[in-house]
């Protein structure tokens, strides 16, 4: 896989690598939307950052890892970029967010995105024989990727406990699935036990997902509740705050080794919902 994406040697895996490299950049690019509307209103609207702190962590885990590794030109290229996304974002957050808010952002920061990689850093590198440095760094990726599975788990059992997909949206866990089958081959055509493990559950989260949805989803109408328009300003923008992609921007279930932490933002977005009266009442339009 040197020089470059694609590899005549390696055909299939280049062609995976790829597939995965263009649902990933999509799916970074979900909290767009968010963010665009952050910058409107000034304001971060109450919504969590640290989705996109665990993100960053997870990019230059898996950025030193590929590094480390050599010849993964797809895995390289995909949480450089995803680094650069999730720094924006966490700049953007950091610009319009409250002081506490801002503070406990910092924190989240500094305590994971640069104590935690710099002991990942001296540990599997400096410590850690060259020979066995690939084992150790994809061990430490496996095991945090293998973590954010408790973000699905909750997310299926609130649907199940509430008997709504409201907060899980199809086309994310779709995409999301479809990314950790591209992840998963690639990882598979190139022998590389620690991208293709996580995607196994990925995807098989992914399809229980879809699957929930399309048993609880329930068909919009005149009487359902969209938004509500009795509510004060400031409850409507919440509201659209939460219902819109990242806020929860996750992707609900593959655990993907390029991205985990949409996982954590769904999961952020449906305890929101799930904690708040009114929506569990139904306010109808009126």
């Amino acid at each position: 896989m040197a020089g470059g994406l694609f590899s005549m040697e390696h055909p299939w895996a280049s062609a995976f690598g790829i597939l995965g490299n263009i649902i990933s950049f999509l799916v970074f690019l979900a909290p767009v939307p968010t963010f665009l509307r952050v910058y409107r209103k000034k304001s971060t609207e109450g919504f969590s950052s640290v989705p996109y702190v665990v993100a960053l962590f997870s990019c230059t885990l898996w950025i030193l890892y590929a590094l480390v590794k050599t010849n993964s030109s797809p895995l390289l290229t995909i949480n450089a970029f995803g680094c650069v996304v999730e720094a924006t974002y966490i700049l953007l957050y950091l610009i319009y967010a409250p002081r506490a808010a801002r503070l406990r952002t910092l924190a989240s920061f500094f305590l994971l995105d640069v104590a935690a990689f710099s002991l990942v850093v001296v540990v599997a590198v400096v410590l850690v024989a060259e020979p066995h440095r690939v084992r150790v760094l994809g061990s430490i990726c496996l095991a945090f990727s293998m973590a954010v599975f408790v973000a699905p788990l909750s997310v299926i059992f609130a649907v199940i406990r509430t008997k709504s997909a409201e907060f899980m949206p199809f086309t994310l866990s779709f995409f999301l699935t479809l990314s950790a089958v591209a992840w998963f081959f690639y990882g598979l055509f190139t022998k590389d036990p620690y991208v293709t493990l996580p995607n196994v559950g990925g995807f098989f989260f992914g399809c229980i997902q879809m699957v929930l949805y399309c048993c609880y989803r329930k068909p919009k109408s005149a009487s359902s509740v969209v938004l509500p328009t009795t509510m004060g300003a400031a409850a409507v923008a919440q509201l659209e705050a939460e219902m819109e992609l990242p806020l929860g921007a996750h992707q609900a279930v593959a655990v993907l080794p390029t991205c985990a932490a949409p996982v954590l933002a769904e999961l952020l977005k449906l305890e929101e919902a799930m904690g708040s009266p009114r929506k569990l009442g139904g306010v109808k339009a009126v």
